[in-house]
Formats: C-alpha cells, structure tokens, sequence
C-alpha cells in the first residue's frame, strides 16, 4: 500500500482496519461495543477518561513453545559473522536485539570467535555484498545479515560460497539451499500493545510513526491498528512514515522522527507506538516533552541504556525476538539441524510478545494475554496488511 502523500492521516487506512477487524475477530472474540460494565476490561480506563473499552476475548492458554536441544561440544569452534543493519550496537532496538542472541549463544556455547561488520546511511547496494563476502571469505560461519536491506546482497553472495551458511533476518529467500530466513509475525505482537495503547489513552487517540514505509513496516501498523480497534472501537490511530520505501534514513533520523511525534501529539494523539529503528530516540524525546507515554519497539526499550533518559515514558515495548531468532539459529548450525526452525517466529513461539518492565502496564497484563492466547491458538487472526 502507498499513501499519496507520505505524510498525510490516512482516514481510509483507519476505515480497511476498521472493516478488517469486525470480520477478524470472531468465533470466541465477541465485541460488546460501547459497554461499562465495570471490569475484565470492559470499563473506561482508570481514571474515567478515554476510550469506551470491549472486554477481552475468553481463550484458553496455549501449548508451552518447545524448546531447543543443547548444542554440542564441538559448538565452541563456530566462528560467527554478524552484518549490521544501519544504525549498529546502540540502537535500542533491532541490531541490538540480534546481539543480545549472539552474546547469549556465546556465553552458552563457549565460542570466542566473532566479527561484526558496521553498515553505513545511504551506502551504496554493493557496500553490503562485500561486508557478506569479506565475512565469508575470513571463513566466518555463519554469517548472519540483519535486516531484510540485505536481501539482493544475500541473494548475489550467497551462491557464491556454497559452503557457508547464511542466514538473512526479516526477508523470505527461496531458491538458494545455503540462505536460512528468520521471520517474524510482527503483525501479532503489535496488537497487543495496540490493545495497551487503547487502554491508556485518555484522548481515545493514539499514534503510529513507522521508519520508512515497506510492506515490513506496514505489518506493524496493521497489527497495532488492529488491536488498538478491537479493545476500543471508536479509537482514532494516526500513522505516519518518516521516509518512503527505498529511503533507508528513515530508521536512523531521531530529529524527524521528533517532528512526526510532536505533530500526532499536538493533533490529539497521547500514546505513540514507533518502528522507527533509531529515529525511535526522537519519539521519546518528543513524547517526554508531551508528557504523554510510548511504547518502545523490537527490544525491550526501557531497559535499553541509550534510551534510559526516556524510561519514564516507555509503558511496554512490541518485543520482536530476533535474539531468540539468531539463538535458535546458531545452536542448529552448531548440531546441523537447521529443518528444525520454525517457518516464522510467531506468538505461539514466543517469537513476538510486549514487555511489563516498569510496571506501567501490570494491571493490564490479564487483558492483553487474553488477546495473545487468542491469537496463539488462532482463534484472533491478525492481518499483516494496513
């Protein structure tokens, strides 16, 4: 989907989601439109302001996810090379989640071996082909490309040194037997805090800054659309992008993103939800000033240090477990066993969840895992598209 122009409120997005989640949730998700009944969530939020609020859906919990087996001795001789996305360690957000994964493979496997490669803002395409092959041909093994501006890299690369396992996050390959795809439902995760955005607004309007609008980008703003719809229905949710598709400055631009944020704010908005990479950083601030609260992204942002001048604010972040992604990965390189991957991280794999940290939202917690069970056992489906 395209708006004409980026940065206009699309009311027609607001109506499809609308529309998209009356047919979605049904079967055990029964809406109770305007009702105040005075719990389960079904009341006006604490304070007696905001949204009009339906009670959360009566799901039964999910199976436990499985677990991993350990990686074997020989686990200690993998030598791992990790391609940065921009914005690199320190984002406090998707890069540094994918360390997270490798620094807890590490420690638990017992390699030393590692080199991480730095990308840069408006490098040029083949920029990331060589970061890939200088990885590969120092014969690190894998290599992991972080973040799907690595796609056509991969795609040329990888055929080039068969023996070397790839693996690209957040891009679907088909066709090239060395490349693994790590891929997430991003859409499940951020309903759920879409439904702690409409239970925190007290102007019953929230917004959405998305960092440069690709149909990546877009599957969070679905799911948050979608959820903050069905815990209020008559919620307004403002989403805009910071650059178009093909403008990757839009992860790594913490002054628009401020702009972006200050303009949802002044128009009403007093919960924001970003996917904005670093540019996030710039919400926060904005959102701060505002004195009105966010919600972080990918990592759990009020426990990340670049960002800690904004905890105060940061109520839950939509966790996108890219740690747990490049985990997985690398213990089943380590025991040869990469068909044991799951097809896409989802929420019955706890591959995407929220965060509690801070106590901000503690006493929602009932409601919006009443959500995720939902979800997990597909009785909610929630569609990736705006």
């Amino acid at each position: 989907m395209r708006r004409t122009p980026t940065w206009r409120r699309s009311g027609a997005g607001r109506s499809r989601t609308a529309t998209a989640v009356a047919a979605l949730l049904t079967g055990t998700l029964v809406l109770a439109g305007c009702a105040k009944d005075g719990g389960g969530g079904g009341a006006d939020n604490a304070d007696g302001q905001g949204c009009e609020l339906n009670p959360p859906p009566a799901a039964a919990a999910p199976p436990a996810p499985p677990t991993q087996p350990p990686a074997p001795p020989e686990a200690k001789q993998l030598r791992v090379g990790l391609a940065f996305d921009i914005g690199g360690r320190g984002d406090a957000s998707f890069n540094d989640a994918s360390v997270a994964g490798l620094e807890r493979a590490k420690a638990e496997m017992g390699f030393t071996d590692v080199k991480e490669l730095d990308a840069g803002a408006g490098e040029p395409e083949d920029a990331k082909q060589t970061r890939l092959r200088q990885l590969a041909r120092e014969g690190y093994n894998p290599v992991i490309a972080v973040g799907y501006a690595y796609a056509d890299a991969v795609k040329v690369v990888a055929p080039e040194f068969p023996g070397t396992k790839f693996a690209i996050i957040d891009e679907q390959i088909e066709g090239v037997p060395n490349v693994t795809s790590l891929v997430f439902a991003e859409e499940q995760g951020s309903f759920l805090v879409g439904v702690i955005a409409a239970h925190r607004s007290k102007n019953c309007q929230v917004g959405f800054v998305g960092g440069v609008e690709t149909p990546l980008i877009q599957k969070f703003q679905a799911g948050f659309e979608a959820g903050a719809k069905a815990a209020a229905p008559d919620i307004e949710v403002d989403s805009k992008y910071l650059t178009p598709a093909g403008d990757f400055s839009g992860f790594q631009d913490p002054n628009k993103g401020a702009e972006v944020a200050t303009g949802q704010l002044e128009s009403g908005a007093d919960v924001i939800y970003h996917a904005a990479g670093a540019s996030g950083k710039g919400v926060f601030s904005a959102v701060k000033q505002a004195d009105a609260k966010a919600i972080g992204v990918d990592s759990d942002q009020y426990n990340q240090p670049t960002v800690a001048e904004y905890k105060d604010v940061i109520i839950s972040s939509m966790l996108k477990r890219v740690d747990l992604a490049v985990y997985d990965y690398i213990s089943a390189v380590a025991r040869n066993d990469l068909g044991s991957l799951p097809e896409k991280f989802d929420l019955s794999l706890d591959g995407v969840g929220y965060s509690t940290s801070g106590g901000m939202v503690d006493d929602l917690v009932p409601v919006v895992d009443a959500y995720k069970n939902a979800i997990a056992n597909g009785d909610i489906k929630v569609s990736d598209k705006p």
